[in-house]
């Protein structure tokens, strides 16, 4: 494996690296970052917890010179959070050499923002609507950049951001380096690729290197309309001390954590049109513990880092194997395992072979639990928590009442009512989801062959060129952009 010491860094870059805890680059990194200090342009086809922000952060860093207070290095990310989570690393990357990176999102106060910004950071990392907003008012200029990394490239086609994207490029100057990180590579995205990149070289890391192995693969196959009562049984079941439960489309996770909510589990959503303090508010409580089951888009979970997650449900199955990578990696951290269930209808199980293959790892195949297994599972759990009261041995106060009851009631008789007491038995109020239609498996191919340009790094702006559409087709998706 190769080690930071053998790119030939920057010795304050080095230094850096080393007092993150780095050692052995990952094989994105060790792949990308020889090329990208080089000035080349790349696409590096991974996806989050392959630390790709290092492996294009780090040549970023580098690269750039902590003399010139202008800004060189751009960043665009889909999300505020991994705005902010980019923005944090490679400040810490760029602790030693005086080179400053500010995160810019919708959300936050723009004067706030213009005031930052004249401080004159050397890196913007941003989200592309809120880029274009300060792009409008003058409050970015483009002349000194270098360096463009378009990060998670197919999450910002999915938010409908492309031709944010597009416009933002074209006014950044043509003798730029250019990096582009994307788990999958839509034709959208590769149009993207041959209009504003130059030559770019293909990083790929293959789906093994990024599965994580102390996680359990279960699938269960069923009905759409019977998946939440399912769901029910298995957090009933399982008891989670924390889950999160990803769907597929916003209108999803509203309704889950609605109908979630109402069968007596503390739960909450989170998703793209969530203002950042609402966002902030849940993302605090699930971390406290005081709600057990946050509801997810794939989208608002990109770039999160949370610990402690014990179960991941994944209600809907993802459109494709990096997201399903993506979903079961928010659990099993820091060694310690964790189940990723998957529920899938009749007509996806193609779709579910397809993340089998790729990935190289085979799922196993679950039963649907009974209701019977369900009021098992919460009868386990009540008695668990009965042997841990007795165990801590706090219990004095009321030792005195027990044997007055004792003096009445038949023992067994006693703590059999008290364990009904205890229990939580499976909730059977009635809730409403609307059907999403079941995915189907397709496979694509990559082409950066170039058409005719004026210069190698920009085409000549003619109609029809690179546009692609902002969107793949509609799948009974509804209710606005799409947020996976």
């Amino acid at each position: 494996m190769a080690t930071f010491y053998d790119f030939g860094l920057h010795q304050q870059t080095v230094r850096a690296i080393s007092s993150m805890g780095f050692e052995e680059a990952t094989p994105i990194q060790a792949q990308t970052i020889p090329v990208a200090l080089k000035g080349k342009d790349l696409i590096g086809q991974a996806q989050t917890g392959t630390g790709k922000t290092a492996a294009f952060g780090v040549p970023m860093v580098d690269r750039l010179r902590e003399e010139v207070d202008q800004i060189q290095g751009v960043v665009l990310t889909p999300t505020r959070e991994l705005a902010v989570q980019v923005a944090e690393e490679l400040n810490k990357i760029a602790q030693f050499k005086g080179i400053r990176a500010l995160p810019i999102y919708g959300g936050q106060d723009m004067n706030r923002q213009i005031k930052a910004l004249k401080l004159r950071p050397q890196i913007i990392v941003a989200t592309p609507g809120r880029f274009m907003d300060h792009m409008r008012r003058k409050t970015i200029r483009l002349n000194a950049v270098e360096m463009v990394v378009l990060d998670e490239a197919d999450e910002m086609l999915n938010m409908g951001f492309i031709d944010d994207i597009k416009l933002i490029l074209s006014e950044i100057p043509e003798e730029r380096q250019t990096l582009l990180f994307s788990a999958t590579m839509p034709k959208a995205i590769q149009e993207l690729a041959v209009r504003f990149m130059n030559e770019p070289e293909v990083i790929a890391v293959k789906a093994k290197e990024v599965t994580v192995p102390n996680i359990e693969q279960q699938y269960m196959e069923m009905p759409e309309k019977q998946k939440f009562d399912v769901l029910c049984r298995m957090l009933d079941i399982h008891a989670p001390e924390l889950a999160i439960v990803f769907g597929r489309t916003k209108r999803r996770v509203d309704e889950l954590s609605e109908a979630l909510t109402k069968r007596g589990y503390t739960a909450e959503g989170i998703h793209g049109d969530l203002n950042q303090a609402k966002r902030d508010s849940v993302l605090r409580k699930f971390k406290e513990g005081t709600i057990e089951v946050l509801v997810a888009t794939d989208v608002a979970a990109r770039g999160l880092d949370i610990s402690g997650v014990t179960h991941v449900y994944n209600f809907d199955i993802p459109q494709d194997p990096e997201s399903y990578v993506h979903r079961i990696g928010r659990t099993g951290r820091a060694g310690k395992t964790g189940l990723a269930l998957s529920f899938v209808t009749p007509r996806e199980i193609e779709h579910l072979r397809t993340i089998e293959r790729i990935t190289k790892r085979k799922m196993d195949r679950r039963q649907v639990p009974s209701l019977a297994e369900a009021i098992e599972g919460q009868q386990r759990l009540t008695i668990e928590k009965l042997m841990e009261t007795v165990q801590e041995g706090e219990y004095t106060a009321y030792k005195s009442l027990a044997e007055q009851l004792l003096d009445d009631v038949d023992s067994v008789i006693l703590v059999a009512s008290a364990l009904k007491m205890l229990t939580k038995e499976p909730d059977s109020t009635p809730v409403r989801l609307t059907e999403e239609a079941p995915l189907r498996a397709k496979k694509k191919k990559m082409d950066f062959r170039k058409p005719d340009r004026d210069r190698g790094g920009k085409p000549r702006h003619g109609k029809g060129q690179g546009q692609a559409p902002g969107r793949k087709p509609a799948m009974a998706f509804r209710g606005g952009k799409k947020d996976r």
